[in-house]
């Protein structure tokens, strides 16, 4: 058996330099100032513009906005999620410029998943150049790299957590490091704000059942006393409820608004949450990428498929040798707790197509409010990285036999001439539904140069084992040349999905269309739909290109914007309901945008400006509608109704809103009762003198009348308060999703200004939380020195 060999000096620092190389060599257009979004990105359709607004209005006024009133008729800014609100990445954003900030907080967090991984490895006792090679195998995974390409931000910080979290569970348990449980409440507090609820679930469980194995666990022949084991999963339960309280500002408002969702009482059903799980025939892309098509060359089941499930060819084969003499491995329980833990997340991964998911789905609080359960293999990756770890040992000692590596050798090259005659071709097509067929025949000859170039890395690396077996390369030589060809096989991968644009100054230029649209002197709603198929999402038509501008959308692209906005006007269910006069006229919306000449089918509409090419490069017109939608009106009564008489009555064309405010029963306002005929139009209008998000003044043209109601588009949301001639006053929901306000006679003036108490006692419990994190971590820190002092 070949020795190890050491350590250099300074290896931390030149650990960190191999993986700011790594990052930079898929992240090094950023340097040109590039901008890390592409057309299919989440952060390019949207993310940009929640980041930017939050910036710029924390710039502005010293603290983060309470309301969007941009997109789908508005929506609580904290509660509805909006990204990374309270993640440290936002203080990027305060001195650099937000398209700047976004991409480099993905670098950031790139370089950190495979450093963490680092950390995490070397306090298990692997060596120097194994745990190198395990954090080159976690950052640069399909899993991980290719986050940036569906703009997955949320979903990288806490991947890049992860590691870190077990190496300090690690020193807690196994080494009883005081100062590492003030640590952990500050790892799971960051977690908890990233913020992604399902990754946060994922990584407690994980984190949960390592700290179970470790603490009742013989390891490298040591055993925690039970009581000491006891304390010390007290300490990180504790560690944990901090964390989760670290949260709470982001949180608070968000359970707040769960019965406002969307998702309110969960997913519709087992399918929806399963979908988006990982297909088992899909499973062959760990080895061979291009097997189910990459990015717009998908042909699989789940329609789009913008990320990697790529784990490399060569970390396959040093992973697989991470078992050839498990039996003699003092560290052989962390290999089998990592192999259950990547068993267990590849079956959670594969959703409905085998009956484990039923498991989780049943007992684990939360499950049914999440869908695309394949997200959890960010779990089973750093498993194989660590097996990868394991492997390269065992390659740099020389205990990989010839035999393992030729069988390698011998299984790529029949993949490879399986792929050349077209068999990897002819099992896709029976995977794939009959709509892709020719897609799956476009593909095939990607399969077949995938193929090829996966066989020319597993040789590459068997070609260097077996030198290091004939003693014709130094064990040094070797190491450093698996961790330069694992890097290089996963980045002629992975830079497919980093993908870069210019600056946003660029991406969301304006136009002569956006011009006169921030020209309009009170507020109005723009309906932008693409009638015609874009080449790509243009984000002024399918995104929120148009917020960037402060300009106010009926739709626009959240995903957790209000339920009952989204029945009103068929946002995900039946669209033409957004066309009907009814709901113009309630959401306030004077304009339509698109990218036709003509709308025959849409009648009382005049072209105010058109053909203008925006800055997607689509040609688009803009349409007026000829039709009186205001801000706010009045009516001359108000009646209490269920909702579902509510929304039934607004879609009947016959009922003219401008008659009667329909509140909802709870509404604390006079309504009247028993009403047979409907009362006319009052003839006071109204106009906005000002208007900013979450704060609004309306002036009324003359007194109102008794038992009147004033309606107002925007959505109806615990925290609105409203003041009549600067007293306050009554409100509801109204018109199924808006606000309403009862007027008393001889009102001439209403003010509505958005808080959030919720929001502030999450405030001030986070301060509190990260300030015990603190103190637990300044007291274990003082309590360790003191006991080895």
């Amino acid at each position: 058996m070949l020795a190890a060999p050491p350590a250099p000096r300074f290896a931390f620092g030149w650990a960190s330099l191999v993986y700011a190389l790594c990052t930079l060599s898929l992240a090094y257009p950023a340097l040109a100032g590039k901008f890390l979004v592409n057309p299919h990105s989440d952060q390019y359709i949207a993310g940009y513009a929640f980041r930017e607004f939050a910036a710029s209005t924390l710039r502005a006024t010293g603290h983060f906005p309470l309301w969007n009133p941009y997109l789908f008729g508005g929506m609580p800014y904290i509660a509805a999620m909006h990204g990374d609100i309270f993640y440290p990445t936002f203080l990027l954003r305060m001195v650099m410029p937000t398209d700047v900030a976004m991409t480099w907080g993905f670098i950031i967090h790139v370089f950190l998943s495979g450093l963490f991984t680092y950390g995490f490895l070397r306090a298990l006792g692997y060596s120097f150049y194994g745990s190198l090679i395990g954090g080159i195998a976690y950052m640069m995974s399909g899993q991980i790299a290719s986050y940036v390409s569906p703009g997955h931000d949320g979903k990288l910080f806490v991947s890049a957590l992860f590691p870190l979290a077990l190496w300090i569970l690690y020193r807690g348990i196994r080494q009883g490091k005081a100062w590492s449980w003030g640590a952990f409440a500050l790892i799971i507090g960051l977690c908890v704000l990233s913020p992604h609820p399902q990754l946060l679930q994922y990584t407690l469980l994980a984190s949960g059942a390592y700290a179970l194995f470790l603490a009742f666990t013989t390891l490298d022949g040591i055993t925690i006393p039970r009581a000491d084991a006891i304390k010390r999963l007290a300490a990180a339960l504790v560690a944990v409820i901090v964390g989760l309280a670290i949260g709470a500002v982001q949180y608070l408002p968000v359970r707040e608004y769960v019965s406002w969702s969307p998702r309110a009482g969960g997913l519709a059903d087992y399918r929806i949450a399963t979908s988006y799980a990982w297909n088992p025939e899909e499973l062959i892309n760990v080895y061979l990428p291009q097997f189910s098509g990459m990015l717009n060359n998908y042909w699989g089941r789940n329609g789009i498929h913008l990320h990697s499930d790529y784990v490399g060819a060569i970390v396959l084969v040093l992973a697989g040798a991470a078992f050839i003499g498990l039996r003699s491995d003092p560290r052989r329980k962390h290999i089998i707790f990592w192999s259950i833990a990547l068993l267990v997340s590849l079956l959670w991964s594969l959703g409905s197509a085998t009956p484990f998911y039923r498991i989780p789905y049943a007992i684990i609080p939360g499950t049914k409010y999440f869908r695309a359960p394949a997200t959890i293999f960010f779990v089973g990756t750093l498993a194989i990285a660590l097996l990868a770890c394991v492997g390269t040992e065992r390659f740099l000692q020389g205990r990989v036999s010839r035999r393992y590596l030729i069988g390698w050798l011998i299984a790529s090259a029949a993949i490879a001439l399986l792929a050349s005659v077209g068999g990897l071709s002819s099992i896709a097509e029976t995977f794939a539904e009959e709509s892709q067929i020719d897609r799956v025949h476009a593909n095939n000859a990607a399969v077949i140069a995938g193929a090829l170039r996966s066989l020319a890395f597993v040789a590459l690396v068997v070609s260097l084992g077996l030198a290091l077996l004939h003693g014709r390369i130094s064990t040094i030589a070797a190491a450093y040349a698996v961790a330069a060809l694992m890097a290089i096989d996963l980045w002629s991968v992975e830079r497919i999905y980093w993908m870069f644009s210019p600056l946003a100054k660029v991406v969301y230029a304006s136009d002569s269309i956006v011009e006169m649209l921030k020209a309009e002197p009170q507020p109005v709603r723009v309906l932008a739909v693409p009638f015609q198929e874009m080449p790509q999402p243009d984000p002024f038509l399918a995104g929120d290109a148009l917020m960037t501008h402060r300009i106010r959308d009926v739709l626009g692209y959240h995903g957790n914007q209000l339920g009952r906005y989204n029945e009103l006007t068929g946002a995900t269910s039946d669209l033409q309901r957004a066309f009907t006069p009814n709901v113009l006229q309630l959401t306030n919306t004077k304009y339509l945008l698109t990218n036709v000449p003509e709308l025959p089918f849409l009648p009382n509409i005049t072209l105010a400006k058109g053909p203008v090419r925006n800055a997607s490069g689509d040609v688009v017109y803009l349409y007026r509608l000829n039709a009186d939608n205001p801000y706010a009106w009045l009516t001359p009564i108000a009646v209490k109704a269920p909702d579902d008489q509510v929304l039934a009555t607004l879609l009947n064309q016959r009922f003219d809103v401008k008659r009667a405010a329909l509140f909802d029963t709870s509404a604390n306002v006079t309504a009247t009762t028993g009403v047979q005929t409907l009362p006319a139009p009052l003839s006071v209008t109204t106009s906005v003198r000002h208007y900013e998000p979450g704060k609004v003044q309306i002036d009324l043209s003359a007194p109102a009348p008794a038992g009147a109601s004033l309606v107002v588009s925007e959505n109806f949301y615990p925290g609105w308060n409203v003041t009549v001639d600067g007293k306050p006053a009554r409100t509801g929901r109204v018109d199924y999703t808006f606000i309403g306000v009862e007027l008393p006679a001889g009102a001439r003036s209403v003010e509505l200004n958005f808080t959030s108490p919720t929001y502030q006692r999450g405030k001030a419990m986070t301060w509190f939380a990260i300030a015990l994190g603190l103190l637990m971590l300044g007291a274990g820190s003082w309590r360790d020195r003191r006991r080895l002092g």
